[in-house]
């Protein structure tokens, strides 16, 4: 489908710089524009790519004044990446723009489902399923027995959600995201092995949350393992039993939580980070990556290291850590020394 720059600029509330007719019918990197590519310059280390690209139009702020005669048509916004971001969503929209229920799904009678879903072939939906509206269920999906969905809600395929969960409005789940499988719970017995403990919880996953894909959120022994709204966990992430994620944090790939760690709202957890059970970390905590976080934090604290402390500390450890061998020479030349004495 073709788009004039005119209507995007009426869309996104732009001006143009340059034939507002051109049409357009594809997004595309700056440095890899080609004709009938939109493109768009929010780091100006790439304004070298903008006197040369083929794209047919290019997304540059308000302010911005090219140096030298550019042959692509300007679209000045606000805020450029966030513009593009925008129409990366309308366009990603449209692709993944499905309705209607394939015949090879699996429907239970006692189900329900509300107005404009899809759902896929071989998606399984049990029995006294919830599921709002314009929901998109994707094939070889799995819904446990009394489980609830939101509206506007995305499953890509091969999610599996367990019995009982819940999932708020307008969230995403990607391919092979597991949500509510048990907890790793085991009781040492008398005679050397492990009697399991049954997890007999669920999950609570609130409005607008994104999991990542092969992401697992374990449930609850009882009671249940809560993901609050606008959180946004990676691929490759592990959410143990009991666990609670604040508001609007986020969880790069490879972390994890233990069971009945809680993390509070707008955090940021790099990669590889291992936060262990039964800890509490405030709100606006920032965990750099690969730290193993040991102990409870306040609010508002940069942590790093393992096991993790103050940024600020953890940098100076790590300045007497690299002159070790010059601290241990000289500590042995004064040892020398006074022995002589």
């Amino acid at each position: 489908m073709k788009f004039s720059i005119k209507q995007i600029a009426d869309i996104l509330g732009g001006t143009i710089e340059g034939d507002a007719s051109a049409e357009v019918w594809k997004l595309c990197k700056i440095e890899e524009g080609e004709e009938g590519g939109l493109s768009f310059l929010a780091n100006l280390k790439y304004t070298n790519y903008l006197y040369d690209t083929n794209a047919t139009a290019v997304i540059v702020s308000n302010d911005f004044v090219p140096e030298h005669p550019v042959k692509t048509t300007l679209l000045h916004v606000a805020d450029p990446y966030l513009a593009f971001a925008k129409l990366l969503k309308a366009y990603n929209d449209f692709q993944l723009d499905k309705k209607g229920v394939d015949k090879l799904a699996y429907i239970s009678e006692s189900a329900s489902y509300g107005e404009n879903c899809y759902i896929g072939p071989f998606a399984f939906i049990g029995e006294n399923v919830k599921i709002g509206n314009n929901v998109k269920i994707y094939p070889q999906t799995y819904i446990g027995d009394n489980s609830v969905i939101g509206d506007n809600t995305t499953l890509f395929a091969g999610v599996r959600i367990y019995q009982n969960c819940v999932v708020g409005s307008r969230c995403i789940l990607h391919s092979g995201a597991v949500i509510g499988a048990d907890g790793f719970g085991f009781a040492p017995t008398d005679e050397g092995n492990y009697q399991k403990i049954d997890q007999i919880g669920n999950v609570v996953i609130e409005d607008d949350v994104e999991i990542g894909a092969n992401t697992c959120v374990d449930r609850a022994t009882l009671g249940s393992t809560v993901i609050h709204k606008g959180v946004k966990l990676d691929n490759l992430c592990q959410i143990a039993h009991n666990v609670v994620v604040g508001e609007n944090t986020v969880m790069a790939s490879q972390s994890a939580i233990a069971g009945s760690g809680k993390v509070g709202n707008h955090c940021v957890i790099a990669g590889q980070v291992g936060i262990v059970g039964h800890i509490e970390v405030g709100n606006n905590v920032t965990v750099a990556a690969q730290s193993g976080v040991t102990r409870s934090f306040p609010d508002n604290v940069t942590i790093l290291g393992s096991p993790a402390m103050d940024a600020a500390k953890q940098r100076k450890t790590y300045i007497y850590e690299r002159n070790l061998d010059q601290l241990y020479k000289r500590v042995d030349e004064l040892e020398k020394k006074l022995k002589e004495l």
